[in-house]
């Protein structure tokens, strides 16, 4: 194609496969590329990860060049189709063509496997770790996990950020001062037409019963729940079991969940999130601490989430998981808090 290495992009992302093979890229270089035919056809600048391994194609375009073309594909009939200032234009599939570099590369496969098993065997591909540092010197278990394949620049300083931003973290209940009711609450939006419903209270054996007694102390010293006298509605407790032999306290809000009313928000897509990483070399993770239970539940709601357990009856104070439209809650909260 007449490109030399001096026109590439440098990248240190890889590309991970379906069975977790990493590729290492070449770099990046974005070229021109024109679609259709006259006087149907557009042209737009796409960027191309270049990678050396063999392969039936000489370029793959991916979900973020086919949205910025607005295309609709169609597998079934082998076509593309797109807006254009003169019309709509198609761009077909040659599937004889395909059947012919498909043959052709199973024939070179062997071939190329064997020129270089002796590479692959002196060679060991660098593997992802996550190296654990230390954010405060005189509180050891604060720590955060960055990748080792980023490269040392970058390491330090995003080292250094932590350090110097380690004031927003939560390590405990009391770090937490939840989110301010005028900015974020829950509501239940419960339809008039149910009537409440109090379940009748479960016995638990004697190991659940004392591990729901230890959940119902460590939320009441969270203050995230408050004794209630004579609720209207009432769910039990279901324990469940936790990989690490631990037990977890759910409340079965079945009955409470089916009185409420949907909310039609609108959640992201992972697709979408996943296409909006392409031709970023860092990507973070942030684990929001208790992240539903920073929001407070409307106080005209509370008594609606009662439990019932052999310490008494208590409501939460705060959102939970297994409510309604709690995700929609959350949603609306990040996309308030992203967009101040």
């Amino acid at each position: 194609m007449r490109t030399h290495r001096e026109q590439l992009i440098p990248t240190n992302a890889p590309l991970v496969g379906f069975g977790g093979t990493r590729v290492f890229l070449l770099g990046a270089i974005t070229l021109p590329v024109m679609v259709g035919d006259y006087p149907q056809q557009i042209t737009e600048d796409v960027t191309f990860l270049m990678v050396n391994c063999s392969s039936a194609y000489n370029a793959i375009l991916g979900r973020p060049t086919l949205n910025s073309w607005k295309a609709a594909t169609s597998t079934y009939h082998l076509m593309i189709k797109f807006p254009t200032d003169h019309g709509v234009g198609e761009l077909r599939g040659n599937q004889v063509a395909v059947r012919e570099c498909y043959v052709a590369m199973m024939e070179m496969e062997d071939h190329l496997q064997a020129m270089s098993i002796e590479e692959h065997r002196s060679t060991t591909e660098p593997v992802e770790q996550l190296e654990e540092i230390l954010l405060d010197d005189f509180e050891p278990d604060r720590t955060a996990k960055i990748g080792t394949l980023a490269t040392p620049v970058v390491r330090q300083a995003l080292t250094a950020f932590l350090k110097k931003n380690q004031d927003v973290f939560a390590w405990s209940h009391e770090d937490m001062p939840r989110i301010d009711p005028l900015v974020m609450v829950h509501r239940l939006n419960v339809s008039p037409s149910f009537p409440p419903v109090r379940q009748k209270k479960r016995l638990f054996a004697l190991e659940r019963d004392w591990a729901i007694a230890e959940e119902v102390c460590k939320l009441q010293e969270a203050n995230f729940i408050r004794e209630v006298y004579y609720p209207d509605w009432l769910a039990n407790v279901v324990m469940v079991r936790k990989a690490s032999g631990k037990w977890r306290m759910c409340v079965d809000f079945t009955d409470l969940n089916k009185a409420c009313l949907k909310d039609s928000y609108p959640l992201l897509r992972v697709d979408i999130l996943v296409d909006s990483t392409a031709q970023h070399q860092l990507l973070s993770f942030v684990d929001a601490f208790s992240g539903y239970n920073q929001i407070r539940m409307h106080e005209a709601d509370q008594e609606k989430i009662s439990f019932v357990t052999s310490q008494g009856l208590f409501c939460y104070k705060v959102m939970l998981f297994g409510l309604k439209n709690a995700g929609v809650t959350y949603q609306r909260l990040m996309n308030k808090m992203f967009t101040q």
